[in-house]
């Protein structure tokens, strides 16, 4: 048995994201620990969370609530690697895939929500 959201793309690729975030964040120095790891990869968790629970609500604006808390933790993404680079943690080819795939996810959740209108 499948569930609605294993079939949206805009959800699988959220997966990707926080497993790259994960990978990411291996080589994040012990004192971001508690800060900038686990923010970053709570932040990523939420992009995929948001959207698939959503998906099973009862309304399109229940969805839309979830979609835009999704798009939320997307942009908490993007400023967590900004920290990140700033910080020197993250070398700049690294920072451009993750928010390349950012932007991309931003991209397609506002379609998703401008289709449930």
């Amino acid at each position: 048995m499948s569930f609605k959201f294993e079939q949206l793309l805009v959800w699988q690729k959220a997966i990707d994201l926080s497993a790259d975030i994960h990978n990411l964040t291996k080589s994040f120095p012990k004192d971001e620990l508690y800060v900038l790891t686990s923010q970053i990869k709570r932040a990523a968790d939420s992009v995929a969370l948001n959207i698939a629970e959503g998906s099973t609500g009862q309304t399109n604006a229940e969805f839309n609530k979830f979609l835009s808390y999704a798009l939320r933790s997307n942009i908490e993404v993007v400023s967590c690697i900004y920290l990140a680079q700033k910080r020197k943690l993250i070398v700049q080819q690294d920072f451009d895939k993750i928010y390349n795939q950012c932007k991309e996810i931003l991209l397609m959740i506002n379609s998703l929500r401008h289709s449930l209108k």
